[in-house]
């Protein structure tokens, strides 16, 4: 018996190795280090100079999410930074991963 969960993948409950868990380790392999690796970029968000420092796997998302938005990365940025002001979110870090695991779930 398959079980649906929150319309994502089907989970096969009674097979241990077909835990969600699993399925995403099956996906990664050694090559795939540099994506867990802190990157720092330096950028201008309403014309102050910062660092961001996130894990590579973060910038491929908001590289992608900037393209889709017809963006530069540091115009997305500045986007969610004023999002994130507005929320009282004082870690420009932290919100740019919780806006990644967002779209990565509103588009999967």
């Amino acid at each position: 018996m398959s079980v649906n969960v929150a319309d994502g993948p089907e989970v096969l409950p009674d097979d241990p190795d077909q835990t969600p868990l699993n399925r995403l380790f099956g996906l990664c392999n050694v090559e795939q280090h540099l994506e867990f690796e802190p990157e720092r970029r330096s950028l201008r968000i309403h014309g102050h100079s910062t660092t961001i420092r996130i894990e590579r796997a973060y910038w491929t998302v908001l590289e992608i999410l900037a393209a889709e938005e017809d963006l530069s990365v540091a115009a997305l940025v500045t986007r969610i930074h004023d999002h994130c002001q507005v929320a009282n979110e004082k870690n420009l870090a932290s919100c740019l991963r919780v806006v990644c695991l967002k779209y990565i779930n509103i588009c999967t």
